[in-house]
């Protein structure tokens, strides 16, 4: 039986934080930040504070996100800087949601300024760009900021082709429009590759996406793992089976605990073993791509009794320096500092897929070494399992 085609819309708002606090300045009766270089940033007043949202004047001068602010001025000394408003932006969000849910009940929120919407049954093919035209006019009339959207047979298309030019436009990636369209973009532009991932790639003499759907994925295992491979090959000729989900997947937790050969009663030692644990856990939900909204520490003392405490995050986060964080906070106010201890664990809970860590406005300066220490480390352990796994593989044949 043939599988029905899908039509997939995926809209993003264009500048989103810079957007909504424009369309709040307007309503004020100030003037349009829009069409100046402009940031939005924590603390207008901290030259150290991260800017978290830039105009396209901005971007069209270098200007990026999480640069420091002093950066930015350096750069452009007459930059407009604006302070994030969570509470506005949250309305904005629900307000965007809305719309494109009365287009199609299945709709997946992505993060905050985007989602995509399954339109499968509600249109077809040759209607779908005209049908996003009228989507899109729609959230700049009644919300006063824009979008693009993208049309694709998947989700991956879809959010490939509203990436394309911007601000305010439809784009369609079709599966007959990959070659054309996508494949002479540059690996960084595809879903999930990163800096690193693109600097192995273009050693390798891989530099375009059509490089890369035509390349070995047998070779480009041994560049960045068994199933990263497979997956970047798979995206790099369109092919992306998931489902858009209306609905979270049901709630779960995670945890891990580390039990000593012997007691421990030196800061130091437990401090080392709730770092490694905190490793592990955060190395989960990364790879399954949650973010924890709670985190939970148990210490089991010398006579089985134990004593735990849980904590609610700023932000949801797979980050593991938040987690340890979290978890060094609450250890020093159930520990009395001398009781040996038997067993140490971290536990979250709360997930969620929505990545909403981007939307913070007060971000540690230091949360993109944090994440690129986090993405190393995800790194050294996928060749560990992508190594584990091919050992079984190899050695299966022999055993049947």
């Amino acid at each position: 039986m043939l599988k029905m085609s899908r039509i997939i819309f995926h809209i993003d708002v264009n500048s989103a934080f810079l957007s909504w606090s424009a369309v709040k300045m307007i309503r004020d009766g100030m003037s349009d930040i829009r069409l100046v270089p402009s940031v939005v940033s924590g603390d207008p007043s901290d030259r150290r504070s991260i800017i978290t949202a830039a105009s396209m004047p901005a971007k069209k001068l270098g200007i990026k996100t999480a640069q420091p602010v002093s950066m930015a001025l350096r750069t452009c000394p007459s930059l407009v800087i604006v302070q994030g408003d969570w509470e506005w932006y949250k309305q904005c969000s629900e307000g965007f949601i809305a719309i494109c849910r009365s287009y199609s009940p299945v709709l997946q929120q992505f993060s905050i300024d985007e989602c995509f919407i399954d339109m499968t049954f509600r249109c077809k093919k040759d209607e779908a760009a005209a049908v996003a035209g009228r989507l899109k006019d729609e959230i700049r009339t009644k919300l006063g900021f824009t979008v693009n959207v993208g049309i694709g047979p998947n989700k991956l298309l879809a959010k490939m082709a509203s990436d394309f030019e911007k601000p305010d436009k439809v784009h369609t990636l079709w599966s007959g429009e990959i070659q054309e369209k996508m494949w002479p973009l540059g690996v960084r532009d595809l879903l999930w590759v990163g800096k690193k991932t693109e600097e192995k790639l273009l050693a390798y003499g891989i530099s375009t996406i059509g490089d890369l759907a035509q390349v070995d994925v047998g070779q480009l295992s041994r560049l960045v793992g068994q199933k990263f491979a497979r997956q970047m090959h798979d995206y790099a000729n369109g092919l992306d089976d998931s489902e858009v989900e209306t609905e979270v997947p049901e709630a779960k937790s995670y945890s891990a605990e580390r039990t000593f050969p012997k007691d421990l009663s030196d800061p130091k030692d437990i401090d080392r073993a709730m770092f490694n644990v905190a490793c592990h856990v955060a190395h989960r939900i990364r790879r399954d791509r949650f973010l924890a909204g709670t985190v939970s520490l148990f210490i089991k003392y010398k006579d089985f009794s134990v004593v735990q405490k849980q904590c609610r995050t700023a932000q949801p986060t797979d980050v593991t320096a938040v987690i340890l964080g979290e978890a060094r906070h609450m250890f020093a106010e159930i520990w009395d500092g001398t009781t040996p201890i038997r067993q140490v664990g971290i536990g979250v809970s709360k997930l969620t897929h929505e990545h909403f860590t981007q939307m913070s406005l007060f971000e540690d300066p230091r949360m993109e070494y944090y994440r690129e220490w986090d993405r190393k480390y995800d790194e050294k352990r996928s060749k560990a399992e992508d190594a584990r796994m091919l050992a079984y593989e190899r050695k299966s044949p022999a055993d049947k």
